[in-house]
């Protein structure tokens, strides 16, 4: 049996978040896409928002293809808010990642770039966006709960 590569791993990992990430986008009603849990939070819409930028923007660090949403204001973009938007961005966002890595070798993944100061491996640039997005749909778990809605069952494997 032919052991899966590191390359093969991170892929496999950023295929299964994108479903469960489709799991909650689908699971989240329409109206409560503009729902926050407390004021000074990001909106639901927001946090899936936030999670595409991040992954386009180290993606883009990682792999110099050019981030569709440069800057900081994809999450505040008032024609974007929608479900059907916030799905689209979300799932392409992933699809880069995804699509990026399978052109990657494991070479370029060891290559290293600049990341908030501090030399890192490209690899582990796209590891930052991976534990970004982990981070931020956990925090919609407590907006399902809040709204009455019951979220998608981890799929761990």
């Amino acid at each position: 049996m032919v052991q899966p590569t590191h390359q093969d791993t991170m892929i496999a990992h950023w295929e299964h978040q994108k479903s469960y990430t489709k799991d909650y986008l689908e699971t989240m009603p329409e109206d409560d896409y503009s729902f926050r849990a407390t004021p000074e939070m990001r909106t639901f819409a927001q946090q899936y928002l936030h999670i595409a930028g991040i992954n386009y923007l180290l993606l883009s660090l990682a792999t110099g293809v050019e981030n569709p949403y440069p800057g900081d204001t994809l999450e505040h973009t008032p024609s974007v808010q929608t479900k059907k938007a916030v799905m689209e961005i979300t799932i392409k966002s992933y699809d880069a990642v995804i699509g990026q890595l399978k052109k990657m070798t494991a070479q370029q993944l060891e290559e290293t770039v600049m990341l908030f100061g501090e030399e890192t491996t490209k690899a582990e640039v796209i590891f930052k966006a991976y534990e970004n997005q982990m981070h931020h749909r956990g925090q919609t778990v407590v907006y399902m709960r809040l709204k009455g809605i019951k979220p998608p069952v981890e799929k761990l494997h």
